[in-house]
């Protein structure tokens, strides 16, 4: 292993790569434990405990995302959730909308900048809106405790509302999460990995040493009493996370082969006919995407309901999408499938396979090559992504099924959940395989590189 990691630092370039990205996601965890201005961030988080009531709820969830952020009310207390949301609309407005499509098709580098111009100014209507909301709720919490918002913010008022406090905020957490759109684009672009997965893995691995320490207060090792967490349960809980890395590194890395044949082609003088050959088509072509987007389609209704209270109709009906409730269980698989296919369509295009197959002279063994080649790779991904969906939703709501019927504290179900593990070990897995890539991409290169010093 540690030759490995020096391999990999003795590349230059992707030595830079990974010290920008390192450098960018410092910069991420700093702005966790900046708060709003005229917050008082340790009795939010005192308030925070008390609302989560030691039950599985999206605040918790919101928490973990955001590397506990949300709790503190800090400047990145909304995190990228906003980015996400508005990524769905503009994939799922591209589908409907014939002419995006095309755009995008007929020229990609235009069509893509394009695309990323609305998602950034949706996300900047996304965050603000969910400040304002945020904000309201804040106010809620000061007014049963005051303390939490400084009172100088609150004597500047219009009509009665505080629009200082609400436009300090608001400003406040929208540059906030715009500074990490920002911060996930230069790491995507100028670093290793996706920028918002890897902000949102640091998130989740920011929350490790509270769940240790949670833990160690359950299993309560320093008295002879028994703890609120027994050891068979946190063997249970032990061998769910093995459960998961393992089952989300063969759904991720799975593969079907279609084995191809080409016609005979003449290769300088001599007549060659291709060896063997095959498209790997993926089990889970979309990777952890899905998990992504279902979180945070469910996360972005419930949690502004949470926000606004139990009172209201909103708050209401989010009490039926709380986390490990069986309606929220239903509603997170069926969004897991959904979004698996919907990703994969989007993404893989067997017509385009099919053409460049026949301009090569290649077809599969006893399909016909165009549109009977075209349609036999679509129902073929169709199978494999129905069974790599089902394998991911299990993967994604057993944990904290299993988490609910043994009363384990949520802080630690959530680490060990299936959404927090799906995304971290998808994550790991992508960014090693860019790693690898760069270090082959340079090992190629230093071998042209010598042919050309020969050939001198």
């Amino acid at each position: 292993m540690i030759q490995g990691i020096a391999r990999i630092f003795s590349v230059p370039q992707l030595r830079t790569k990974i010290a920008f990205t390192l450098l960018m996601l410092l910069v991420c965890r700093i702005g966790a434990y900046v708060p709003i201005p005229g917050i008082n961030g340790d009795a939010a988080v005192e308030l925070f405990k008390q609302a989560t009531g030691g039950s599985q709820n999206l605040f918790q969830l919101m928490d973990v995302f955001s590397g506990g952020a949300f709790a503190h009310m800090t400047v990145i207390a909304l995190g990228v959730m906003p980015y996400i949301s508005a990524s769905i609309i503009m994939q799922v407005l591209m589908v409907l909308i014939p002419s995006l499509q095309k755009e995008v098709k007929e020229n990609p580098e235009s069509g893509r900048r394009k695309m990323g111009k609305w998602i950034r100014l949706l996300t900047l209507g996304l965050a603000c809106f969910q400040a304002v909301i945020y904000a309201r709720y804040a106010l809620g919490l000061n007014a049963s405790n005051p303390g939490i918002i400084v009172q100088e913010l609150l004597n500047v008022t219009v009509f009665n509302v505080p629009w200082l406090f609400f436009l300090v905020s608001i400003l406040t957490m929208t540059a906030g999460t715009m500074f990490l759109m920002w911060i996930a684009e230069q790491i995507t672009e100028r670093g290793v990995g996706n920028g918002i997965s890897l902000t949102i893995t640091l998130g989740i691995l920011s929350t490790l040493p509270t769940t240790l320490g949670s833990i160690m207060r359950k299993l309560n090792l320093d008295s002879q009493e028994t703890g609120q967490l027994a050891f068979p349960s946190l063997v249970v809980l032990i061998g769910v996370f093995v459960f998961i890395i393992v089952g989300t590194i063969l759904v991720i890395q799975g593969q079907r082969k279609i084995p191809l044949q080409y016609a005979r082609r003449v290769v300088g003088r001599h007549e060659t006919q291709g060896g063997r050959a095959y498209i790997p088509l993926k089990v889970n072509y979309a990777g952890v995407i899905p998990v992504i987007f279902a979180s945070s389609l469910l996360m972005f209704p419930a949690t502004i309901g949470q926000l606004l209270g139990q009172n209201s109709w909103l708050g209401s009906v989010t009490k039926w999408l709380s986390p490990g409730s069986g309606v929220y269980s239903l509603f997170y698989v069926a969004l897991i499938i959904f979004f698996t296919y919907f990703w994969t369509a989007t993404q893989f295009h067997p017509e385009q396979i099919a053409s460049d197959m026949k301009k090569n002279g290649a077809f599969v063994p006893g399909i016909r090559q165009g549109k009977p080649t075209q349609e036999y790779l679509e129902a073929t991904m169709n199978r494999i992504t129905f069974a790599g969906a089902i394998f991911l939703a299990v993967i994604a709501v057993l944990p904290s099924i299993i988490g609910k019927l043994l009363r384990v504290d949520p802080s630690i179900s959530y680490f060990f959940g299936g959404t927090s593990l799906l995304i971290l070990v998808g994550v790991v897995l992508d960014t090693t395989k860019q790693i690898e890539s760069h270090m082959l991409m340079k090992r190629y290169e230093g071998f042209m590189k010598k042919g050309r010093g020969r050939r001198r």
